[in-house]
């Protein structure tokens, strides 16, 4: 049986797993829906891009659910504090998520340009929005959220919602909309009808090239420009769940951790990879491409996790109650609960979801829109 430090590092680690599958199976939606009026020159190419997304975009928001609920269930004080601090950036986000069934639902319901227009926009708008917020969280986790906790662990909020949008906070969603962007514009280039896909297949080269030169400039300025969290004195790794029993120094690096665990460079080495996948691969080898800027995903993610281990939520106002993994889970029975419905669970998802994806494989052709459209 493992120990609670063990399953501790166990759920920090399902959490990753969990924020990759919604940035990849999530994130081509988002992104296609972004560049729905930029690849899609006429009402048709439109449909196509659409049609691409539409069978299994609602199933790709399991992976939401999942990192909600676990993070619910396995890290109670980091879902209280940010649910409680941010919510309205929750709030715009999940506006964001409600508007896009609605704007799959009802553009096409009446055939005018204007009327589809108008939905489209708020299709191109939720796109834009989660990639750019969830960029924006990521980049605020870093520079330390206003919150602190008293003696009876009562949560204080000190901040705002604009607030959270500083000069690096920005720089991080530009990061993770042109990331998306790119892989969104994959996934059109290996689904859609060739007249799109070659457009598609320029956009993504593009986008992946900016991801790479935002990405660069965020790690360089993530070393010199802002000071690292790091716990100071003993790390109470299978004590109880108490942010306030522990030091926390400000200074140094915040990647502090890549020097101690070397292999934890095979983060941003798989981003690289990923980013030069897509120039080499996209519109030549249909899933090389779209594979590609998955590992980007992933390789991104994983970057930004490493740099932080411990910490899931930094104190800027008072460090000390900054959320560690030592001291924000639930018990050491609702980890091994959860770690077992987890294991169950898990695997059937992916293989559902891999069934699906080979049931509609293939591409979307102008001609079977065109056929479909003169039916009605």
């Amino acid at each position: 049986m493992f120990d609670y430090d063990t399953l501790r590092i166990i759920w920090w680690a399902l959490i990753g797993v969990l924020l990759i599958g919604f940035a990849i199976m999530d994130g081509f939606d988002f992104g296609v829906a972004a560049l729905l009026r930029v690849l899609g020159r006429d009402p048709h190419e439109r449909s196509v891009l659409l049609e691409t997304i539409e069978p299994t975009w609602e199933g790709n928001q399991v992976w939401f659910i999942l990192g909600g609920g676990a993070v619910f269930a396995a890290w109670p004080l980091l879902y209280a504090a940010s649910f409680s601090g941010l919510y309205v950036a929750m709030f715009v986000l999940l506006v964001a998520f409600i508007i896009r069934p609605v704007g799959f639902n009802f553009r096409e319901k009446v055939d005018d340009p204007r009327w589809q227009l108008v939905w489209d926009s708020c299709l191109i708008a939720s796109g834009v929005i989660v990639m750019l917020v969830c960029g924006v969280a990521f980049g605020n986790l870093f520079l330390g959220l206003p919150f602190h906790y008293d003696g009876d662990l009562r949560m204080t909020w000190d901040g705002s919602f604009f607030q959270l949008f500083r000069p690096f906070a920005l720089l991080s969603g530009l990061v993770s909309l042109s990331m998306l962007l790119a892989h969104g514009a994959c996934w059109a280039a290996m689904k859609a009808d060739h007249v799109i896909a070659e457009r598609a297949a320029k956009i993504a080269r593009i986008t992946s090239l900016a991801y790479l030169l935002l990405f660069a400039l965020a790690g360089v300025w993530l070393a010199y420009g802002i000071p690292g969290f790091a716990i100071s004195g003993p790390i109470p790794a299978n004590g109880v769940s108490n942010p306030l029993g522990k030091h926390v120094a400000i200074g140094g690096t915040w990647f502090a951790g890549y020097a101690t665990h070397p292999a934890f460079w095979a983060a941003p080495a798989l981003a690289l990879i990923g980013a030069l996948g897509v120039q080499a691969f996209v519109g030549r080898r249909g899933f090389a491409g779209f594979f590609s800027s998955s590992l980007a995903v992933a390789g991104t993610i994983l970057s930004a996790g490493f740099a932080l281990f411990p910490f899931l939520m930094p104190s800027a106002t008072f460090p000390v109650s900054s959320l560690t993994v030592w001291d924000a889970s639930s018990s050491r029975g609702t980890l091994w609960l959860m770690l077992g419905v987890t294991v169950v669970f898990i695997p059937l998802i992916l293989l559902y979801t891999g069934w699906v994806y080979r049931v509609m494989r293939g591409r979307v052709t102008l001609e079977h829109v065109r056929k479909s459209h003169n039916m009605y």
